[in-house]
């Protein structure tokens, strides 16, 4: 993804770099677009409570397996919560949309002409073996992590063209062009690792040695693929941090892990572990009915939130020729009948998603206006035409599970793209049918699924679902081998450089990239640069609502279904503040209440 790190842009640059070097004054936090909610010397975030007891444990539930204490790779399964272990520069807050404060740095320089920031280490920083976390430590990660990381974080750093340091707990990062507004945000999200300890560990290799950590959590027991358990560092350099008090209260946080996702709710209701985000609305609806959930010890809430939900959709891989007729794919998309799924699978819970920024201001609406205009006129005849004359609506039904029209439609785009039915099987001009492999790794999703395959099956086509466990499924993901599986891409409030591993065309052969559906666009390459480098906040929205028509009318999913809120089911021993941030869950802020734990306890005696 590095296009624009040639040795002319170095050269370049070069010249002015005197002017280019001085920074504004250190300031404790950044923000995208606007003011820091927190001042200088701040207390703690507001959604957390500052006086919040430590102790007790909680359990959470994982799915699969784990084979690595390694997660910066593409290699291996890496456990759940290991990024626990490891400090960051800044900490985002959860109730800003795109903020951060000082974490390892104290404070952050921006250049008045954002090429380069600084970040200021604080001294008192420290691994857990007492030594400083230092301006070595943090350019040594930067350099790991483009070169022999996960292939995201060379889309992810693009745009950075180096880090250095200039002081023991100083470190600067340059970058290729000040427009990129996001950049200084995305070098401070980065874990920081000890150079000492990796000189001596392969950082390309999977493993199960604990590495060295500076977080807030260290594994102190594990039996692969079965259970982990961090344990609260005692001594954590950070704690009485403001971005840290009131969070990371219980003394030990595990993770058991189970087969599939109907195991781990049988166990969550037979008090196996302790609490369970929800994603299906029939186990939401009736599949926590338990003695347990009727004497009140086990607790269901819907906690509203403002975060973006992005795209949930049935992807299709354009790798594949069958996939790479924009009629062809269109076509499929009539024959998911939303409104039956939503009443009869998921009690009328969700709404369709129409956007791939849905829920919030990024999205896109009626036809595009003067500024959108603007960026979108001169990919006329290089995007499809729907983009300036159609409002993208998601094909519907009256939700009897009668598709007729929808049938004669799908047909009608099947026949353009060169496909008839004869015999009841759909073929092409050589004959060849036409089916594919609809691949799943949750059983849970099969009957969403399965009656989409029907309804493909009325038209002739033949659509194999099949179903892998999670390490399989997670492999083929990587390699791209699949025909069709559900794809999702979360957003945040504030779009940026993440955007180029969804849908650039350098990410769409990179293996192990989010680019899934292996979308190659000039146009759509263009328009993620546009919304990396937003001038302000109203560019930014006008940029994405741009990109959202182009990917829209595209057709490369069939978009499914969003929910506002977290769906959260807890056994009743813990607390939590009286607000939930609008951007996060944010457990992180919970804590273990030994009054409700011991009453709880006592009730089930």
């Amino acid at each position: 993804m590095n296009r624009a790190l040639a040795l002319v842009v170095v050269l370049i640059v070069a010249l002015p770099w005197a002017a280019a070097a001085a920074h504004d004054e250190p300031q404790h936090g950044l923000s995208l677009f606007g003011d820091l909610k927190y001042p200088p010397g701040f207390k703690h975030f507001d959604y957390a409570e500052p006086d919040a007891p430590k102790g007790g444990a909680i359990k959470y539930a994982a799915i699969g397996t784990f084979d690595s204490f390694n997660p910066f790779i593409l290699k291996g399964s890496p456990a759940d919560g290991i990024n626990l272990m490891f400090d960051t520069l800044m900490a985002s807050s959860d109730d800003e949309p795109a903020s951060s404060y000082g974490l390892v740095a104290e404070s952050v320089e921006v250049a008045p002409d954002k090429q380069s920031v600084v970040f200021n280490l604080r001294p008192e920083a420290r691994f857990w073996d007492g030594t400083p976390i230092t301006a070595d430590d943090v350019v040594w990660t930067f350099n790991a992590l483009k070169t022999e990381g996960h292939p995201s974080y060379r889309l992810y750093y693009a745009d950075v063209v180096k880090a250095e340091t200039l002081g023991p707990h100083r470190v600067k990062f340059t970058f290729r062009t000040g427009k990129n507004r996001e950049l200084p945000s995305i070098v401070g999200e980065m874990p920081v690792l000890s150079k000492a300890y990796w000189s001596t560990h392969d950082f390309a290799k999977t493993t199960l040695d604990v590495p060295l950590g500076s977080g807030p959590y260290k594994i102190v027991d594990f039996q692969p693929g079965r259970y982990l358990v961090y344990r609260r560092v005692a001594d954590y350099w950070g704690k009485d941090l403001p971005v840290n008090r009131g969070r990371y209260n219980f003394d030990e946080i595990r993770y058991d892990y189970y087969r599939d996702q109907s195991v781990a709710l049988e166990a969550f209701k037979a008090g196996a572990y302790d609490i369970r985000r929800e994603n299906v609305a029939k186990n939401w609806a009736i599949g926590y009915a338990s003695p347990a959930l009727s004497a009140g010890w086990i607790r269901k809430e819907n906690i509203p939130n403002k975060l973006p939900q992005g795209m949930q959709a049935f992807g299709f891989n354009l790798r594949r020729p069958l996939f790479q007729d924009r009629r062809v794919r269109e076509a499929l998309g009539y024959l998911f009948d939303f409104p039956w799924t939503n009443k009869t699978l998921f009690y009328g819970a969700y709404a369709r998603t129409e956007s791939y920024f849905a829920n919030s201001d990024l999205a896109s609406s009626g036809l595009p206006g003067p500024d959108e205009l603007a960026i979108l006129d001169k990919y006329r005849g290089e995007i499809p035409d729907d983009v300036f004359t159609k409002v993208f609506k998601a094909p519907t039904t009256d939700g009897t599970g009668d598709i007729r029209p929808n049938l004669y439609e799908a047909l009608k785009l099947l026949a353009a793209a060169g496909w008839t039915v004869r015999n009841g099987k759909l073929v092409n001009a050589q004959g060849q049918r036409f089916q594919f492999e609809f691949l799943l790794d949750q059983p849970e999703f099969e009957r969403v699924v399965l009656p989409f395959a029907q309804n493909l099956a009325r038209i002739g086509i033949v659509c194999n679902v099949r179903t892998i466990d999670p390490a399989q499924y997670e492999n083929r993901m990587h390699n791209f081998d699949f025909d069709m599986t559900v794809v999702m891409f979360p957003e945040g409030p504030s779009p940026g450089n993440e955007q180029r591993g969804y849908w650039t065309s350098a990410s769409a052969e990179q293996q192990g990239s989010g680019n899934l559906m292996g979308i190659k666009s000039k146009a759509i390459d263009d328009q993620v640069d546009l919304v990396i480098n937003a001038p302000d906040r109203q560019g930014l929205v006008t940029r994405t609502r741009a990109l959202d028509r182009v990917l829209l009318e595209g057709y490369y999913v069939i978009p499914n279904w969003y929910l506002p809120s977290f769906r959260v089911a807890y056994w009743d021993k813990f607390g939590r503040p009286k607000t939930n941030p609008p951007y996060a869950l944010s457990l992180n802020t919970w804590w273990y209440d030994k009054a409700r734990a011991e009453a709880l306890a006592a009730a089930r005696e």
